[in-house]
């Protein structure tokens, strides 16, 4: 059984037999969903994975589960000031977490913290890009831009060679179609596509801006057919 659930923003939940692990929590939704699944999870062990500090990617709540496995990057551990001996793993890019439930290889990522690659033991594949993402903005806006296009384009395309390098495909990914971009919205999860091949596609860091991140869906479904790309409800393998 796998069943991956959006939250939230960048958050979502990956249901497995024997795990459930909460992807970048810093929300629940309207419905309370998160935390209903974590008190219905049973004997599943509780994962949360926190790929950077930003405060909607990570929520200090994560450290009120005492059961957790919480695997936090190094920003994150260091910024918000969380206790060493509290996270089951402080991450870097290069570092591996496993156990009997997953591994977790964490990848470089083009704005602060860790993009994460999750193999399950059956071998599923599944991405979450954290804030991985070819941050292409339109206008010149120096809250963001920290480097030149150019350098942007160059850190990206070497971050997508680091994830080929360690698999073929990936069945499942989380992917930033931030309408922030405007008409660059689309072209790091175009050129994600263009590199890797994909099983399923989920939008994320989305700012509730629903319109325009279901057009831009809507386009990936026809410029990539043989890619599921999610909506934001659920989706079931």
């Amino acid at each position: 059984m796998l069943l991956i659930r959006f939250i939230y923003h960048s958050c979502f939940a990956v249901e497995t037999d024997t795990a459930l692990v909460v992807l970048d929590y810093s929300k629940d939704d309207a419905d309370g969903s998160l935390h209903k699944l974590i008190e219905s999870r049973g004997a599943r062990q509780l994962y949360f994975v926190v790929s950077h500090f930003h405060e909607d990617h990570y929520n200090a709540e994560v450290l009120d589960f005492a059961d957790a496995r919480l695997l936090v990057s190094y920003d994150t551990q260091k910024r918000r000031r969380i206790p060493k001996e509290l996270p089951v793993a402080i991450m870097r890019p290069g570092d591996i977490y496993e156990d009997e439930n997953l591994r977790l290889n964490a990848l470089r990522s083009t704005d602060v913290g860790i993009s994460s690659l999750i193999t399950l033991p059956d071998g599923t594949t599944i991405y979450h890009a954290g804030d991985n993402n070819n941050w292409y903005f339109p206008h010149d806006e120096e809250e963001h831009i920290r480097c030149s296009v150019d350098e942007m384009e160059g850190m990206f395309m070497s971050n997508l060679r680091e994830v080929r390098n360690l698999v073929k495909s990936v069945d499942h990914v989380m992917f930033p179609i931030d309408p922030r971009l405007e008409s660059e919205m689309l072209r790091g999860a175009c050129q994600w596509l263009q590199q890797i091949k994909t099983g399923h596609l989920y939008p994320m860091h989305t700012w509730d801006c629903w319109k325009e991140v279901n057009e831009g869906v809507r386009e990936l479904r026809d410029l990539f057919p043989e890619t599921q790309i999610g909506n934001r409800i659920y989706f079931r393998n």
